[in-house]
């Protein structure tokens, strides 16, 4: 037996294949064993589109009970907030942890209700989403986000926007409520609110030059109709509330992009916007400055100073604000970091006289990924966190300001630091997540770790063989944790996270109805890549009430690139993934995290460094070999793949640069060209690349590869990444002379997947893969979003 059927015949969900084990022949491996009768017949179509759209986002929330709680602490971790019931049933309760009762607050229906009168626009329930909720057990309220605004439910049912300030300034209303600071004319201006006396803290400010403000982003345009729309002020206040940190953009020979939205909700003619978006092919990019006012002064003199941070100005790479803040009410912190992430240093300044110090840095060659590393003010340790990679492997330093190229190791191995999760200055200990360190269990699968400034070895509070996702209360004692495989139904618990002990369960997922509907579960499969060598992990999704006598094509759910991995890791993901939906068109769906994806550290990453436009192909090309190897019943003479963003882009390249094994795409939302992107995504996969290798990563260089079946869907008013990019794509295959399908869908975001999309990715399928007749026009079902899995 060749080297990748023993691996796959050892495709345990998690544990390693050992080259000692005993490989047994593929047919005896299969769980479904081939069968002399005649495969029964597959549904009609009709039948299949509809089990499809039972499968999608929200609609599952009737087929499980308990499918994703967003359980979270409140702020004085004595209670648990959680989703109580299943669909349009669904309560937000409160679980008291020292009685053990549980009460429902309010019904999400109720509460969609209130905020339609609200804010005067209908927030279906099955859509609403509630960001960053607390509860007040002793006057039975409830502070919540929504619509973009923080709300107050008060015990009465009454529904009301908060009315006390944030740090991070959004309503740029001090913490204490003492100040506000409101921008006008592209300048800053801050009131006493007391008294409604003002001044100008800014005067030069202009279009190309604001203070306190980012560039416009395309949804405001078009929400608002005007290329300067009104937008929140950006502003950091002190924790006193004396000071603000803010920055001034500069936008001048930015070359900007252009919009037209086609079809205007309630106008008969088009309308066009001009506006900034930082792309990675830009030659000029917005670029950021910071600044200080001691705005108690200014009101008090009549009269603002402005104190400029002296570093340098930094390239916007995202339409996002700076990161800056407080180290006290006389110190702040900001991070800076270079074009093409050859860097990243986080500096320490005086407000007062805007010198600023070196405290830390990080400098990883070819290009420091920050999707897998961090740095995180740690003042009370003396310095800062960094999650580094400057061992081959995303480990936890502390950097003292003495040393910023430096660092004290407080772990250390072959696994990965995923997050820092809370710090105890008193004890100088800190609670980590981390990925990979126990050799028993997925590699993937998360756990929660403790560790001291020693450096001793970290002890694991999560001792299950599971992936556990972590959410802590306040003060670091306790942890909700839902813990949970791919195979294995949520379990969410309390923990104490001094012993890890389980202290009170707060529930389980319940999929009795959706597998009582004949759904099959997912497979985790383990092989290994294109080399022979390297372990790579997959997961297989089949329709509902599968038939192994059957033949099947197969479809591949793609994303790839440094940033994420794709393969799920828990029950919810599993259950929950797209690829269950399309699946059930009779299609086999699988998804693989080949070399060049995340969390498995640097070598296995760097891959895809300037060659997103290859790496992990061959990959997955090698795994589903290993798995219809395993499974005969998988054809892999009719291979199709599908993939939304970078999936798109994936999705796109997959079928151009490999056109004699991938037969038919559906690429979504494509940066077929990443000069074309925002630019943080294309440059830390790609560096300061230079022109050739932009080139080289073109889904356009390769068009004239094409031999199947292509689909470019793209919302016309895409956010995230222009709609340009699907045009050109399609415009280099028709120069080529080659044939494409595309379709624009109007007034559509990044987030196409409405249910026009599924119809028409369906369709392309059936039609070319399945070599079937899709059904006549059906009553397109409604999906209800579901924010818990959309991927950004």
């Amino acid at each position: 037996m060749s080297m990748f059927l023993v691996a796959a015949a050892c495709a345990a969900e998690g544990g390693p294949a050992h080259a000692s084990s005993r490989p047994r022949p593929a047919a005896t491996v299969a769980p479904h064993a081939a069968a002399p009768a005649a495969p029964a017949p597959l549904p009609p179509i009709e039948e299949r589109y509809r089990r499809a759209d039972l499968y999608l986002g929200g609609n599952l929330d009737t087929l499980v009970a308990n499918r994703d709680l967003r359980a979270r602490f409140d702020r004085d971790g004595k209670g648990v907030l959680f989703r109580g019931g299943t669909g349009t049933a669904r309560t937000l309760d409160y679980l008291d942890l020292a009685t053990g009762a549980t009460r429902t607050i309010v019904t999400e229906a109720a509460l969609a209700a209130s905020l339609s009168t609200a804010t005067g626009r209908t927030i279906p329930a099955a859509d609403l989403f509630v960001g960053q909720p607390d509860y007040i057990p002793d006057t039975d309220t409830l502070e919540f986000g929504a619509d973009g605004r923080r709300w107050t439910l008060r015990a009465d049912g009454t529904l009301a926007e908060s009315t006390t300030g944030d740090p991070l300034g959004a309503t740029g209303l001090s913490p204490d409520g003492r100040f506000r600071v409101v921008a006008r004319d592209f300048n800053l201006v801050a009131q006493e609110v007391k008294t409604g006396r003002e001044v100008a803290l800014t005067t030069d400010g202009t279009r190309e030059q604001p203070y306190g403000r980012g560039v416009p982003q395309l949804p405001e345009i078009l929400k608002q109709g005007i290329e300067d729309p009104v937008m929140p002020v950006s502003v950091r206040w002190s924790p006193f509330g004396n000071r603000i940190l803010t920055w001034r953009l500069d936008t001048r020979g930015v070359v900007p992009l252009s919009m037209t939205q086609e079809n205007p909700p309630g106008s008969l003619y088009p309308r066009s916007f001009r506006y900034i978006y930082p792309l990675a092919g830009a030659a000029r990019l917005p670029m950021m400055s910071r600044l200080a006012i001691d705005v108690a002064a200014a009101l008090k003199k009549g009269k603002a100073t402005i104190v400029p941070v002296a570093v340098p100005p930094e390239a916007m790479l995202y339409p996002s604000e700076p990161d800056m803040g407080w180290i006290s009410e006389d110190e702040g912190r900001l991070v800076w970091t270079e074009r093409g992430y050859g860097q990243q240093i986080v500096y320490r300044f005086a407000a007062a006289t805007g010198a600023a110090t070196v405290i830390a840095r990080e400098a990883i060659k070819p290009v420091v990924t920050v999707t897998s590393s961090a740095l995180i003010p740690v003042p009370d340790l003396g310095g800062e966190l960094s999650i580094s990679e400057r061992s081959g492997w995303a480990q936890l330093y502390l950097v003292t300001p003495d040393a910023p190229d430096g660092g004290h190791p407080l772990t250390r191995g072959e696994w990965e630091v995923v997050s820092v999760d809370h710090i105890d200055p008193v004890r100088r200990s800190i609670l980590i997540t981390g990925v990979g360190r126990e050799k028993d269990r997925n590699p993937y699968w998360r756990a929660l770790y403790r560790v001291t400034l020693d450096g001793s070895q970290p002890v694991l509070l999560t001792p299950e063989p599971l992936e556990h996702e972590i959410t802590l209360s306040n003060d670091g004692r306790y942890a909700i944790d839902a813990m949970s495989s791919p195979t294995v139904p949520t379990r969410v618990v309390i923990r104490d996270t001094e012993t890890g002990r389980i202290l009170r369960d707060i529930s389980r997922a319940d999929p009795g109805p959706l597998f009582a509907g004949g759904f099959t579960a997912p497979e985790p499969f383990r092989g290994v890549a294109a080399d022979g060598r390297t372990p790579i992990y997959g997961m297989i999704l089949r329709p509902a009430n599968f038939d192994p006598r059957r033949r099947y094509p197969v479809i591949d759910n793609v994303y790839t690139g440094p940033t994420t991995t794709q393969v799920p890791a828990s029950w919810a993901e599993a259950v929950s993934a797209v690829g269950n939906s399309v699946a059930q068109l009779g299609a086999i769906v699988v998804m693989i995290d080949g070399r060049g994806t995340s969390r498995r550290g640097q070598a296995f990453r760097l891959p895809a460094f300037q060659n997103l436009g290859e790496v992990g192909i061959d990959d997955h090309i090698a795994l589903i070999r290993q798995m219809a190897a395993r499974y005969p019943y998988m054809d892999i003479t009719r291979v199709g793949v599908f993939g939304g963003s970078a999936g798109g882009y994936d999705a796109a390249r997959f079928i151009l640069r490999r056109p004699a094994f991938f037969k038919v795409a559906v690429a979504s939302s494509g940066n077929h060209d990443l000069r074309l992107d925002k630019a943080w995504w294309p440059e830390v996969s790609m560096g300061a690349a230079d022109a050739a290798t932009w080139e080289r990563n073109s889904n356009m260089s390769v068009a004239a590869n094409l031999r199947g079946k292509l689909l470019l869907i793209h919302g016309d008013i895409d956010d995230n990444v222009p709609v340009t990019e699907s045009y050109r794509l399609a415009d280099a295959l028709i120069r080529a002379k080659r044939d494409v399908d595309l379709v624009i869908l109007p007034n559509t975001t990044h987030r196409v997947a409405q249910p026009f999309f599924w119809r028409k990715l369906r369709d392309y399928f059936t039609r070319n893969l399945l070599d079937e007749a899709p059904p006549a026009l059906l009553p397109l079902t409604a999906v209800p979003a579901d924010a818990s899995t959309s991927k950004p």
